[in-house]
């Protein structure tokens, strides 16, 4: 098997509304907001999870053991490129506004949705304060909007 190039095949889109998050379908993805199109290079940010330890071992053990504990996520957000006229991302996701993110890799980003599309993720989540980035030389304006998990996300989903 060759390995897959990911430059423009990450795709991220801002859902209002999805009825199984573990079974999304190809019409309530391709209804959403293609963030990505104005999202800087590095603009998924804390969509990683991250897995606590819970330690094992016991009192007289010599060697420190641990399994499994809670999942989260944390520091997620995205970084957007501000655009000129209507920006819809500036408009879309505002405080408190809950919806799904939805991430898909190793597609054409400019692909619709189709049936039994692999998916990152689903994101329950809901947007916090957009946080503008400070002015630097030689880059476009920039934004963050961090994103709270509401509920337990869907994994390694295919859209129905």
């Amino acid at each position: 098997m060759g390995d897959i190039p990911g430059d423009g095949k990450v795709r991220v889109d801002w859902v209002p509304a999805i009825a199984n998050i573990y079974e999304p379908t190809a019409e309530e993805l391709n209804s959403g907001v293609r963030i990505s199109q104005w999202m800087t290079a590095d603009g998924v940010v804390g969509f990683r999870p991250e897995t606590a330890d819970v330690p094992t071992s016991g009192l007289e053990d010599t060697f420190d053991t641990a399994t499994n504990g809670r999942r989260s996520f944390s520091g997620t957000l995205v970084r957007i490129k501000k655009q000129t006229g209507s920006d819809v991302a500036y408009l879309t996701l505002l405080p408190d506004v809950e919806g799904y993110v939805v991430v898909r890799r190793s597609v054409a980003a400019a692909t619709a949705y189709a049936s039994a599309q692999h998916l990152q993720g689903v994101y329950p989540v809901i947007c916090g304060e957009t946080a503008w980035l400070d002015s630097e030389p030689n880059t476009v304006e920039r934004y963050e909007v961090p994103l709270k998990m509401r509920i337990q996300p869907a994994l390694r989903v295919n859209v129905a």
